[in-house]
């Protein structure tokens, strides 16, 4: 991006020579990862950036914090590898000799009250062939997949528009693998419900499935020899030693860096269009903006566009959120011990509370190096409409975690330290009709010129699905719409590889 391709319309100042370009002022609102993704492109373009945070932090789902001196995450602890844009970030921010993959990836499942290996060779739960589910599912279950191959086949065009992911593959093979598999494999992304979430939206790959009608398990098996045939390498997942929580600091340092500012503790109050492009108000100041990016989640986003946007504000107002805790315990190595692997998930048909665990300390060799002595794992709780779960003190969640660990793997030892991380609010809800809402949202954003929006709430939550957001907002400042419109088209789903990303 140029200096000119932002729209302009203040005047230049008196001291500046006529045929002088001024460089566009940008604000971008919300500090978390999008917005930091989206201030690092603007400056790359020749801006001048100001990014404003409500809060006194920055990285907003991604934090980083420790526990008894070892370096943790306290929120998302991972990102999608095969898709290229949060790698290259942290690479362009100078943490490319940080990026570290999982030491282990092998998930298990908590089913039955008991643990059984995460099966292979399925789409987001769903299998191209039965037998791989047989350590999964009862004798009646398996029987009921099998018969998908006898089912009238799906008619191209009976899926409409989107049809929820726990609906369209329950028709197919049956709710049991829908309760076992895909509820806590979507649970770990989403914190949502298999029955309502958007199939179009959380798993993409199954929906250009289900439209081009046949059977489900020929489509799978289908994806799956198009992935082979693509033949990708390396790791799946990528996470950064020291915790994912370091990313969007070493961006703000970046930013930083190139001249831009970052306001924390600065809630915006209004966002209103004037004749020479925008006003941003804040408790203790006003910014004269060209363009403006919304980075923020989806009720903050409503109440700054109510007055200029009201379309698009309720259209935001209508977007759900699920929230959830994350409950990290510290325990004397000596004192445990764990199954191999990075963890389990637990289906929530089987009434328990946590809804998956990660063996932190076996899934990131750089926890075990930072304190061999010590053994971190982490479990987390709370799905869409369970926010009564979330009433409980810290001390009872702590408890319910070691009661269901007990359970599940044994674990009696008491833990040397504990910490209960809250995200409120935290995981927006993609439920069916979710990818038309985003569309209504933009045309409506686009009716203003020099204002975009970004985050979790649109194209997907996981960190590749933000930062692809941010620069498809920028470029659609500039007024290329291609990244925007592939985006589209191509929701970035967030992929699950073990308990409790």
């Amino acid at each position: 991006m140029r200096e000119t391709d932002l729209p302009t319309g203040a005047e230049q100042a008196p001291e500046q020579a006529p045929e002088q370009a001024r460089a566009v002022h940008a604000v971008v609102v919300g500090g978390g990862i999008a917005g930091l993704a989206a201030a690092h492109r603007l400056l790359a373009g020749g801006a001048h950036v100001t990014v404003l945070e409500a809060s006194d932090r920055l990285g907003g789902k991604l934090h980083a914090g420790e526990i008894e001196g070892v370096r943790v995450d306290l929120g998302a602890e991972s990102m999608l590898a095969r898709r290229p844009e949060a790698v290259a970030l942290a690479r362009e921010v100078g943490l490319d000799a940080a990026l570290q993959p999982p030491a282990v990836a092998s998930a298990a499942l908590w089913n039955r009250d008991r643990l059984t290996p995460m099966p292979k060779g399925h789409v987001m739960g769903v299998p191209g062939d039965a037998a791989v589910l047989a350590e999964v599912l009862s004798a009646e279950g398996l029987r009921r997949v099998e018969a998908e191959r006898d089912l009238p086949p799906t008619e191209p065009g009976e899926i409409g528009e989107d049809i929820a992911v726990g609906e369209y593959v329950a028709s197919r093979v049956g709710r049991e693998v829908v309760d076992r598999l895909v509820e806590p494999l979507l649970g770990g992304v989403y914190a949502g419900d298999a029955y309502r979430l958007s199939l179009r939206m959380a798993v993409p790959q199954l929906f250009d499935v289900a439209r081009a009608g046949g059977s489900l398990l020929a489509g799978v098996r289908a994806v799956q020899e198009r992935a082979a045939r693509r033949q990708q390498t390396g790791p799946v997942f990528m996470g950064i030693e020291g915790g994912i929580g370091r990313l969007p600091l070493a961006v703000a340092e970046a930013v930083r860096a190139k001249g831009g500012e970052i306001a924390l503790s600065s809630p915006v109050e209004a966002v209103r269009r004037t004749p020479g492009g925008w006003s941003v108000r804040t408790a203790g100041r006003e910014l004269r903006a060209d363009a403006v990016v919304l980075a923020v989640p989806a009720a903050q986003a409503a109440r700054l566009l109510d007055a200029e946007v009201p379309a698009a504000a309720a259209e935001l107002r209508a977007v759900e959120y699920a929230s959830m805790a994350l409950m990290t315990l510290a325990y004397r190595r000596g004192d445990v011990e764990l199954p191999a692997g990075s963890g389990f998930l637990v289906p929530p048909v089987d009434g328990h509370t946590i809804k998956a665990s990660t063996f932190a300390s076996q899934k990131w060799g750089w926890i075990a190096e930072e304190n061999p002595e010590l053994l971190v794992l982490r479990t987390s709780v709370g799905r869409h409409g369970e926010e009564e779960v979330l009433q409980r003190t810290d001390d009872e969640l702590v408890d319910v975690s070691r009661a269901d660990l007990r359970a599940a793997v044994g674990l009696t030892a008491a833990p040397v330290a504990t910490r209960v991380t809250r995200w409120d609010g935290g995981l927006p809800q993609y439920p069916v009709g979710h990818h038309a809402r985003v569309a209504r949202i933009r045309a409506h954003v686009a009716e203003h010129p020099g204002l975009a929006v970004c985050g979790a709430a649109y194209d997907g939550v996981g960190i590749p699905a933000c930062i692809a957001g941010a620069h498809a907002a920028v470029d659609q400042l500039a007024g290329d719409r291609r990244a925007l419109d592939l985006l589209s088209a191509n929701p970035v789903q967030s992929l699950h590889g073990g308990g409790g990303e």
